[in-house]
Parts: structure tokens; sequence; C-alpha cells
């Protein structure tokens, strides 16, 4: 929006928004408080009924942060500031006491963050409140301020506001809203933070949500003499301007995780899933609700009792319970028996891998393809195939031929469903963003590379190229579904490492930038929320409401194979991210399990078709709420069973002739056995992050003392003890020595 747009009746503008520019083109005068952090100045001007932190850098205009706002008279005072902050500032008017504080200063980025609090004199119901963030041109103008907003808080996922100046040239900011903090606010009120950061150049940040007061009835004030954070504003600037959208995703990813650090982080706990998954097993094999037989065949069901078997279904599980064979060091008779069906849902015809068996119901139209779906099964035939497997090597190949065609057709960029005969197109795009399934070229191009790899074919290389230069120019709006876009982020870094070229790592970070725009970093204490984690939860799709447990750990996966394939010139903070994800999923993913909840918080009834909830079954639900819905609406996906076996394998280590078990919430890049009886391990997650490390005591084993030492020589208290488990918290990043005394019978 240029300055002369800004000026044109049509510019949309509230009143609130005049009066700011009013107030802000008059004279400031000198400052209330003043610090710094890094090239810019911050200070803080009473201005009319609000407290404003004016942020300049080294040009004309700036950023204007509202602190505190109020109506009638106010006295404000600044106490001495505790060590730790810049500056302390308490506000008393009619209402009653806010109290704000600040810090601000370099650490990775310049940030400031602003913490605001009110301590009501009253029983107070707060009105609708403006947005706190106003970009000031030329002059302070707010509507001589030219920019872009690039990313807004999507439902209730992070609270952000990511957007550049373009005139001033001021840089490029991210504004996050620490949800977290406002937990007492948003119990009191009733209320939840859905798209409550955002909004339209040149009004941004966010909007407290109003207590209901449109009957005496629904009111829920604030109580008297109860003090409640009502925001935490976290502004991370840099001077610089992202010349292209790889470069405004790095600079997202580095912005993002600069906000990330400054934030008090929620714990974890360990969760046995070498136990979930055994259960697991024991009710995929011997619940009638699980499986069914057709075509002499045992295949499983999509819900408990529910839905018909699928070729996605079926071989998620299947390698599942593959991977499970590797890690136990012998094959899982119910892998074999899975797999063994397979085949029947090959369509000889059109020599694709249909999504159901040919004696599926009328009540589904099985020409349909939904986009996803055809790729999805194909990437799972190929891990098996890469692992040596000859019957799933003859599968996947011959079924590459119709997803080539169908990627072709559409010219890598895939609808949402069509006919599986001509291509004809039945949904084009989502009602949410008007476009198709956008990262289905990552998947794509994910099982190219398969391709590539077990037949060397380079004309498998140039679809996953192919594939994933499609998707330039879509940024932020490249994530439909959570996994997907997290294995396009694995086939950009695999590609890089293939072909050495520097654009598919920066194209990975639009895709992480995408997935990570839509996480919930914050935790919900919000209704039946306060009984599971969402910390760093991704909603299943672009505009779902919840998060999904198949989304969830088929993320995870992809992530494993990301970092293994990346470097020492990965960027630091998408590093981090994502094994603060991974760590965060082996904790969140335990409460989909229906057993893990009160039973008032799972939801009576599923959706038409979606069969029912049986708590005795080791079967997670699909669906969590932030917002505090009763989890499990949709149903309790079998499905997503193979989750259990997933983390098992990846978090659990086995050590030879050890009486335990190591879990660790992080990838192990490098294990080497030091002697009889230590280990050294290296974990590669954020250099500022912790990691937990647990020796597991294994049955009929006796565990006695072990130590983890730095390469230092320092020796790390153990963080908790029992018979069954020694826990250490212990650096994200670095190498580390594990010791332990010799085995012995219990």
């Amino acid at each position: 929006m240029t300055a002369a747009d800004a000026r044109r009746s049509d510019v949309p503008v509230s009143p609130y928004l005049l009066a700011a520019a009013r107030d802000f083109t008059r004279s400031l005068g000198e400052p209330l408080a003043s610090t710094e952090a890094g090239d810019f100045r911050i200070g803080f001007h009473r201005i009319d009924e609000s407290l404003w932190a004016i942020v300049r850098g080294r040009h004309a205009g700036g950023l204007a942060l509202r602190a505190a706002r109020w109506a009638g008279d106010a006295k404000i005072s600044m106490p001495r500031a505790s060590s730790g902050y810049a500056l302390r500032l308490v506000v008393k008017s009619a209402i009653g006491t806010q109290r704000i504080t600040v810090k601000a200063g370099t650490r990775d980025l310049p940030f400031l963050r602003v913490t605001t609090s009110l301590e009501p004199d009253v029983a107070a119901l707060l009105p609708f409140t403006p947005r706190d963030l106003v970009p000031l041109g030329e002059g302070d103008d707010p509507l001589r301020a030219a920019g872009c907003v690039e990313a807004v808080q999507r439902g209730l996922n992070a609270g952000v506001v990511y957007f550049r100046f373009e005139r001033p040239a001021i840089g490029n900011f991210l504004y996050f809203q620490n949800l977290t903090a406002l937990g007492d606010y948003f119990d009191a009120t009733g209320t939840n933070p859905d798209e409550s950061v955002g909004g339209v150049w040149p009004e941004l940040g966010f909007a407290l949500p109003p207590a209901p007061t449109h009957r005496s009835a629904d009111a829920k004030p604030l109580a008297p003499g109860t003090e409640v954070i009502l925001s935490d504003a976290i502004l991370i600037g840099r001077p610089d301007i992202p010349g292209d959208e790889r470069d405004t995703a790095r600079q997202f990813l580095q912005m993002l995780g600069a906000a990330y650090r400054l934030l008090d982080l929620p714990g974890t706990d360990f969760h046995d899933w070498v136990a979930r998954a055994e259960r697991t097993l024991h009710d995929l094999d011997t619940a009638p609700e699980a499986t069914i037989r057709h075509y002499g065949h045992r295949y499983v069901h999509p819900y408990t009792a529910a839905e018909y078997p699928d070729a996605m279904v079926q071989m998620s599980i299947v390698q599942a319970i593959h991977d499970w064979g590797k890690w136990r060091g012998e094959a899982h008779p119910l892998a074999t028996e899975f797999f063994a069906g397979m085949s029947k849902f090959f369509d000889t015809k059109r020599g694709m891998l249909g999504r159901y068996l040919p004696n599926v119901g009328d009540d589904k139209d099985a020409d349909a393809v939904d986009s996803w779906y055809l790729y999805h099964p194909l990437l799972n035939l190929g891990r098996v195939a890469l692992d040596g497997d000859k019957a799933a090597r003859r599968l996947f190949l011959k079924s590459l031929g119709y997803g080539i065609r169908a990627a072709h057709h559409f010219d890598y960029k895939w609808p949402i469903q069509y006919k599986a005969g001509d291509f004809s197109v039945i949904e084009e795009s989502a009602g949410a963003d008007g476009r198709g399934q956008t990262d289905v070229g990552g998947i794509y191009a994910w099982v190219m590379l398969q391709a590539f790899k077990l037949t060397d074919e380079k004309a498998y290389l140039d679809e996953a190229c192919a594939a994933i230069e499609a998707a330039v120019g879509l940024g932020f709006g490249i994530n439909y579904q959570a996994n997907l876009t997290a294995w396009g982020a694995a086939a950009c870094m695999r590609l890089w490492r293939i072909t050495a070229r520097d654009v598919y790592l920066q194209q990975s970070y639009v895709y992480l930038a995408s997935f990570f725009h839509n996480s919930e970093i914050w935790e919900s204490r919000i209704g039946h929320a306060r009984h599971f984690s969402n910390f760093l939860g991704v909603t299943a799709l672009q505009d779902a409401p919840y998060m999904a447990i198949y989304e969830c750990f088929d993320s995870y996966t992809a992530f494993e194979h990301y970092l293994s394939d990346s470097g020492p010139d990965l960027e630091p903070a998408a590093r981090m991210l994502i094994a603060e994800y991974c760590k965060y999923a082996l904790d969140r993913a335990w409460y989909y399990y229906p057993d893990a909840l009160p039973t008032e918080a799972v939801a009576e009834r599923q959706r038409e078709n979606n069969g029912h909830v049986d708590r005795r079954l080791s079967f997670p639900l699909e669906d969590l709420y932030a917002d505090g819905q009763p989890a499990g609406q949709v149903g309790q996906e079998i499905y997503g069973a193979g989750a259990a076996m997933v983390f098992a394998t990846r978090a659990f280590h086995r050590v030879e002739g050890a009486p335990f078990l190591i879990f660790c919430d992080h990838f192990v890049r490098a294990c080497e056995r030091a002697g009889d009886t230590s280990l050294s391990l290296t974990l590669d997650g954020g250099e500022t992050c912790t990691a937990l490390i647990s020796f597991v005591r294994r049955k009929f084993r006796k565990l006695r003392s072990a130590a983890i030492t730095l390469p230092g020589g320092d020796r790390l208290r153990p963080a908790s003890q029992s018979d069954d488990r020694i826990d250490f918290l212990v650096p994200a990043n670095g190498r580390l020595i594990l010791r332990w005394e010799p085995a012995t019978k219990s």
C-alpha cells in the first residue's frame, strides 16, 4: 500500500486508527522512559488514554506497540526494574492497577518484550480493544506507512504477525503474542484466542478477546484483587528486508526461533511407548473391532469397527509394524499378514494402487482419487522396499507410472479430488483458501526420490525436482496438510544432498515456515484442554480446528529424515524448531489415547460412519482441540495406531548386554560403544535447549547406578530416580558419555 493509496477513501481504516494517526502526528515530546534493542531505539510515551512503546530504527517512522490502555484519568509511575528487566511501569486508573514489565536487547536478534497485567479494583468487564501494533510512516503517520503482511495467526495456532516495511525501509518484523501467559484471562472470561492476532495493514497485532456482555447472565468479569496478564507481546526485528520467498521463510524461522527462546517452556513427561506399542499390537491382532477379512486376507478398519479397508491405512500400519520388527530384531507376523492383502488394491487396468478394494460398497465412489491418498501408500511401500522387501519393490515400481501421469496431467498442481479414469476434477480447491492440495508435490517428490534410490534412474530425480520447483511462489500458503508439508521439507533437503544445489536447502525453509506458522506454540488450559498438552501441536489441515495424531507422528518421521540429511549448513533456528517439535510430540501424542484422558474429556458421539470410542483399546483418537472441546469427535483412529511403534522405535534405544533401554526425546545422531558399560551419544537439537535421557529398566533386570558426563568431564546430576528409571536433563546439542553398572538379575 503506497502513501497515496492510504489516503483514498476505500482503504479500510477504523476510527481507532484515525484517532491514533492524529495523536502520533503531533509532537510526542520526550519519552517517559527509554531503552534499546540492537539498532532499534524504544521510547515509552503517554498518548491520550494509552501508553505506547515507539520503536525506531535508522530511518524515519517506526512501530508503535500499545503497552496499556485505560479510560479517564491515570497516574503513571516507574518503579526500579529488577534484574533481567529493562523497565517497569505502573498505571493506576479507575479500573485498577496495570503493571508493565519490559525486556529488551539482542540475543539472536533484537527483541522487545512487553508484558502487561491488570489487577482490577472492581469486578471488571473489559470491552472491545483495538489491535495493539501500528506501523508509522513519514511524519509518524500510520497512513503513510507502506508494507506487506506475510502471515497472521490461523485459528488457534501461534499468535503471530509477520510483516515487513517497504516505506520507510525500517526492516522485517515478527510480532508474537505468548498466549500461554493469558491462560488465567481466558479461564476467567470464558474466551479463547481464536484469530486474536492478525489484522490488515496498517492495523496489526493482538486484540484481547472481550468477555461476553450482551446478557447479564453471560457476563464473566475479572475478579477484583486478582491479577491477570492481558498481553505478553514479543517483537523481533531485523533491519534488512528479505529478497525472495525463500529468504522470507528463512528470516521467519530465525525470528520465530528468537521468540521461542524467550518463552518459559512447558515441561514434558516420560511415557512408555514400548509398552503402548505392545498393547497396540495385541489389540490389532485380537480385537474384532480392529480388522476385517476380504479375499482371504486380513485388513485394518480405519476407525473402530467402521469404514472400508483402505490402501493408505493398510500401508501405514504395515510400515509401522515393519519398523517395530527391525527394532526388535525379528519380524512381527502381523506385518507379513497385513501386507499379504496389499496386491488386491492394485488396479491392473489403470496400473495404479487404488484406495479401496474391488468390492467396496456403493456408498463410496471407487473412482474418486483424493490427491494425497494416491501417493502416501506408495511412500510407505517405498520405505519397506528400500529395506529389501522384493514384493514391496515390485508393487511400488509398477504403481509409479500412474502417479507420474497424474502429476504431468495436473502440471504438479493437484486438485482436492479427481476421477481416476480421465483425471476429470471432482473438487478443485478447498474453501478455506481457494487452492488445491498445495503440498502434494512435496510427498510426490519424496516418492520419486525413493524410486531414484531403488533404481538409480535419473528420470525419477527429474520428477522430484520438477514437483518442488512447481511449488515456488506459494510461500506461507504451501501447507495443505501438515504431514505432507513436512515430507516436502524432507524432499527438499534430500534433493540438496543429491544435487548440491543450495536452492533446495533454501526451499525447504518455505515448507518449514508454513508448517510452523500452523503450529500451536502455546499451552492451553481452556476447558478439557487442561487434561492434555497441545504445545507445538500442528493443526491437521490449513483450516482444521484440531490437531490429529496421524499428522503428528508422520511429520515426526519426515523430520527424522530431514535432520538426518542435514548438516552444519542448516539454519540453526530450523534445527531447533524441528527438534523441539519432535520432543513435544513424544509427550503430546500420549494424550490422543482415550485411556490417558478423563471420561468426560472424550466425546460421547463420533462422526457418522466413524464407529465409536472404546477406552479399552490402545488406539488413538483422531482429534484434540486447543479450545477445550471434547476429544475424539471425529473417531478412534486405528489407522493412526502405528504412532506407538513409530515413537517407540525412534525414542527408545536397545543397548546389548545392558539392563535398560535408553530413552531420549531427541534424535540420536551418533552412537558408539565406548566400553562394556559405557556409550557415547551425540544429539543435534537446539543449542540452548535441553533433552531428556532416561535409563529405563528392562523386565527381569535390576537398574543400579548410571551416570552421564559432558565431554569436558562434568558429571550431571539425575533429575529424578526410581527403581525403574533414572532421568537426566542434558544439553540437546553435542556429545554425551553414558556409564552404568553391569547387569544383574532382579
